[in-house]
């Protein structure tokens, strides 16, 4: 089984370097195959936010680990009217990572990552046809033996944070987005955005779409929560028959593990495994 740690939303100029220290230990001991970071470095693209983020990656890298990052909404300036609209992820290609839509593999796993991040949009995101080519044409046949993983800022999906419970907003192109992720048979999609940590099976959130599991992120470090929820990161132990989603919280000036929420695949689709109780 290959292990994944999932961040998202770190948010470097609102965050709490306590929980930064917290999760460069954690990751350091544990020694993830792949640290994924879904967007949302920094809170407002700031030059300084950017160095900080930088630093943290080159620590973690520096420690060994491999790291794939897409942008979020919040990388992209809002207040800097001619960088948001001229060159709106230059300090993000600067600081990060040059590659918006980068690729990492190994013998288990083959993880793209999209830029949904817009410059036309204070938060939405959205997804290209050229993007979606890309998905069809990373996950090709010669990878059809290893578990194959989408990483977006924004969900591909309206999920249940809205107010009473209400959808929220998908990123736009998102249904076509989906057939091209099912065309190329993408097993994980992992995303942000809302500051909530969930996992479902896609076919039980929105009919006719593939056999993906669709995996949340809270925020990892942001000061700013949402829903009640702590800062927190997900622990991902992952192969071609099985997925284990473990959220770690903090909580108490360190981080609490909870339940792991277990999937299997049937050759058909990913399902959730639930315990029988005693």
């Amino acid at each position: 089984m290959a292990m994944v740690a999932h961040l998202s939303d770190i948010h470097f100029g609102r965050h709490d370097p306590a929980i930064i220290a917290a999760v460069e230990a954690f990751l350091g001991e544990r020694s993830p195959d792949l640290v994924v970071v879904s967007g949302d470095l920094t809170q407002r693209a700031r030059v300084n936010q950017y160095q900080l983020a930088c630093e943290f990656l080159d620590r973690l890298e520096a420690a060994g680990l491999a790291v794939l990052a897409v942008p979020g909404n919040h990388d992209v300036p809002l207040y800097d009217i001619v960088q948001r609209f001229a060159r709106p992820l230059d300090r993000y290609r600067r600081y990060i990572d040059d590659d918006l839509c980068p690729f990492w593999e190994n013998d288990e796993l083959a993880v793209l990552g999209i830029n949904t991040a817009r410059s036309f949009t204070f938060k939405d995101g959205s997804v290209s046809h050229e993007q979606m080519d890309r998905i069809r044409r990373t996950f090709g046949e010669d990878r059809r033996d290893k578990l194959r993983v989408l990483v977006t800022h924004h969900p591909l999906f309206g999920l249940p944070f809205g107010e009473e419970g209400e959808p929220t907003e998908a990123a736009k192109r998102s249904p076509d987005a989906l057939l091209a992720a099912a065309d190329a048979g993408v097993d994980l999609l992992l995303a942000g955005h809302f500051h909530r940590s969930f996992s479902k099976t896609a076919r039980e959130i929105i009919d006719n779409v593939g056999p993906a599991l669709v995996v949340q992120a809270g925020t990892t470090a942001s000061t700013r929560l949402r829903g009640g929820e702590q800062q927190s990161f997900n622990w991902i132990e992952a192969g071609k028959n099985g997925i284990a989603v473990q959220v770690y919280a903090w909580e108490g000036g360190a981080f609490r593990c909870g339940k792991p929420a277990s999937f299997a695949y049937d050759g058909e689709s990913w399902h959730s495994i639930v315990e029988a109780k005693a």
